[in-house]
């Protein structure tokens, strides 16, 4: 796990507080809640890439999505989307941003309903919580001219994998044996997504990447480090 999480570390600008670590601890449904959610907004973020950016069936991306936002929304009971899954649309002739984007959408959904698994054995509801400032915070630092504003919400999507993939390796050694064993499973694909994001980013830059990485990196630590109202999963230290 060590090799795995190495240049993780590298990457972000700081570890996860433990001021934060104790109160997500101690709230486990709150964070299962939240990281549910989190699942959601990647595979749709993700979706909004691969539909702007290039040429997709809309309709079905759409679709696809559409039970999974439905539960989100209260308008589909957890067990109706646990018992009849979705199934991943077919694309053919995908270029290589949707090749990345499209499994990471089908490995995001699959934890959302991974989550959704354990919140039902554990007898925890699937209820709104409002998000926290984390994603916003870093997309608010991202440039608006194209193809910078591109190359950053990649970079964005990037801090944001590698920080899910950083906070789970810090969870594990605090929670049950089942949410340890579960976290230790998104590993390797949180750690692959985060690849791929800067990857992507690369191809699309007319200029290295390193110092819009280094930007948002550096914005991306102030969220986690500084006092936030909300404890979320990508939240900042409890205030």
């Amino acid at each position: 796990m060590s090799a795995l999480l190495e240049p993780i570390h590298r990457f972000l600008h700081c570890p996860t507080p433990q001021a934060w670590l104790t109160a997500a601890v101690a709230d486990p449904a709150l964070l299962l809640i939240d990281h549910c959610n989190c699942e959601l907004k990647a595979a749709q973020t993700a979706v909004r890439l691969m539909r702007r950016y290039d040429t997709v069936p809309e309709q079905a991306m759409l679709d696809w999505l559409a039970p999974y936002e439905a539960v989100s929304f209260g308008r589909m009971t957890p067990q109706a989307l646990l018992a009849n899954r979705p199934q991943a649309p077919v694309l053919t002739g995908k270029s290589e941003m949707v090749d990345k984007l499209f499994l990471l959408v089908r490995e995001e959904l699959h934890h959302f309903e991974q989550v959704l698994a354990i919140m039902q054995a554990r007898g925890i509801h699937y209820g709104a919580v409002s998000a926290s400032r984390y994603a916003a915070g870093l997309l608010a630092k991202a440039r608006k001219r194209e193809p910078e504003a591109l190359v950053d919400r990649l970079i964005i999507g990037a801090y944001i994998e590698a920080r899910s993939c950083e906070r789970f390796a810090a969870l594990m050694p605090h929670v049950d044996e089942e949410l340890a064993r579960f976290y230790h499973s998104l590993l390797r694909s949180e750690a692959r997504h985060y690849q791929d994001y800067l990857a992507l980013a690369e191809q699309f830059s007319e200029a290295p990447i390193a110092p819009r990485v280094r930007a948002l990196g550096e914005a991306e630590a102030a969220l986690i480090t500084s006092p936030d109202p909300l404890l979320r999963f990508h939240s900042g230290v409890p205030a």
